[in-house]
């Protein structure tokens, strides 16, 4: 790379822009610049606070922002994670919980995350449902994506053995939508 210094005012026989640095005069104003438009120059290389490269579209005012450039989950087979829940007597469960919340506060930056998800799933297990169907249902709607489930889908979860069953089906393939709109591979 050479080291040139910048044009000066002599380098502009009368007041026409020097072709090799492509630029008007010091003091003068680009003719093809509009009055009152910011100059691309001056904010060239200057983020704008307000958003941010890749980011999926804020709520409204008041609401958290949701959908990051995190890295993306997986996508589980539903009758897989149906399996394993049985033949592990319910351990898989929890660690479905850990894994989904995980993925989901890595991907969007918010929720309670594993560690919160897995205390909760051992301790006071009957909110784990609620909170991941919202934490779903706000991770697809702020990537533009209809919401689906809600806290509310696991008032299924209240109808004896089958219930649960309807629950994570329609949870898990809501989060399975949401990771191949990313780029995970479907399950």
């Amino acid at each position: 790379m050479s080291d040139q210094n910048p044009p000066s005012p002599e380098n502009y026989p009368g007041g026409q822009p020097d072709p090799q640095y492509g630029q008007q005069p010091y003091g003068q104003p680009d003719p093809q610049q509009q009055y009152g438009q910011p100059d691309p120059q001056q904010q060239y290389g200057q983020p704008d606070p307000q958003q941010q490269y890749g980011a999926a579209p804020a709520y409204q005012q008041g609401q958290q922002m949701y959908g990051g450039p995190g890295p993306v989950g997986l996508a589980r087979s539903t009758g897989m994670c149906i399996l394993l829940t049985i033949v592990t007597c319910g351990i898989y469960s929890i660690v479905y919980y850990y894994k989904a919340h995980e993925e989901l506060k890595q991907n969007t930056g918010q929720g309670i995350g594993g560690v919160v998800a897995l205390v909760l799933a051992l301790f006071v297990g009957i909110v784990s449902p609620f909170l991941l169907g919202s934490e779903v249902g706000k991770a697809r709607q702020a990537r533009g994506m209809e919401e689906k489930v809600t806290a509310i889908t696991a008032l299924w979860f209240l109808l004896p053995l089958i219930g649960g069953i309807v629950w994570f089906v329609k949870t898990n393939g809501a989060l399975n939508e949401y990771w191949v709109s990313q780029g995970a591979q479907p399950a």
